[in-house]
């Protein structure tokens, strides 16, 4: 009989197999985690077309927009233009949608829920049949049945809490400016401005810009595309953004009748 203890018989072996099989770790996780399979994708997202059944795309409920705004060389999302009737178009995910505010505390819409769209019957070459012609943006615009509904679905969208009465539904690029007129990308609920005040409705200072705007077009001071991607980056600085002065002209309203209160 072998004078090999036992202890040493049975070390030999499992050096044996430890050589056979590859080893074995005394800590099992890594070889458990090599076992999992990969984590599985979200299923359900949106893709990067933008979310499913005509809802325009935005950022996830309850986070910060990350978009940025307009381009001055992106080109501006085309509607569908103005139509026979109007249905009532889906908005935007409740929450999903964020204002921006200027340094003078002036709204500006989430440039991911709310970029702009035009209406492509009105081109450069088409002005004196359409916005420069008296009456066309009253052809054109969505009844208050339809626009009603939609505001409140976009007061949801922003997260807006205050009166709709006080807020304005308010197309980015205004019909008088060729903006598209029952596009979601182009409509959004504007808050009110600092300074108003409660009970008396929108005065949105907006509109006066927009009106300035349109007149410079239809006088040959700057071009239609120009006076829309700058209407659609920031109102507030448009004017300057196309070399339009401040100041009155003669015909300039202050309301923008294209709009919804």
């Amino acid at each position: 009989m072998s004078n090999v203890p036992r202890w040493a018989v049975l070390a030999a072996a499992c050096a044996a197999v430890v050589a056979a099989v590859g080893g074995c770790s005394s800590d099992s996780s890594k070889s458990d985690d090599a076992k999992k399979p990969a984590s599985a994708k979200p299923s359900g997202g949106a893709s990067s077309g933008g979310a499913a059944s005509g809802t325009p795309s935005g950022p996830p409920s309850g986070k910060p927009s990350s978009g940025s705004p307009v381009p001055a060389d992106g080109p501006i999302p085309a509607g569908p233009g103005p139509q026979p009737s109007y249905t009532v178009q889906q908005q935007p995910a409740a929450g999903s949608c964020h204002y921006r505010f200027t340094p003078a505390k002036e709204p500006l819409p989430d440039p991911a829920c709310t970029p702009g769209a035009t209406n492509p019957k009105v081109t450069q070459a088409t002005l004196k049949t359409t916005i420069c012609r008296s009456g066309y943006t009253a052809g054109i615009r969505p009844p208050t049945n339809i626009t009603s509904r939609e505001k409140s679905a976009n007061a949801a969208s922003y997260g807006y809490k205050g009166s709709l009465r006080e807020a304005e539904y308010d197309h980015l690029i205004s019909l008088q400016l060729g903006g598209d007129p029952n596009d979601p990308r182009n409509l959004w609920v504007e808050p009110p401005s600092p300074g108003h005040q409660d009970g008396k409705g929108p005065n949105n200072p907006k509109d006066v810009v927009e009106t300035k705007l349109k007149n410079a077009i239809c006088n040959g001071k700057t071009d239609l595309v120009k006076a829309q991607k700058a209407i659609a980056r920031d109102w507030t600085t448009a004017l300057d953004a196309v070399g339009v002065t401040d100041k009155g002209a003669k015909g300039e309203t202050v309301a923008d009748p294209d709009d919804n209160g």
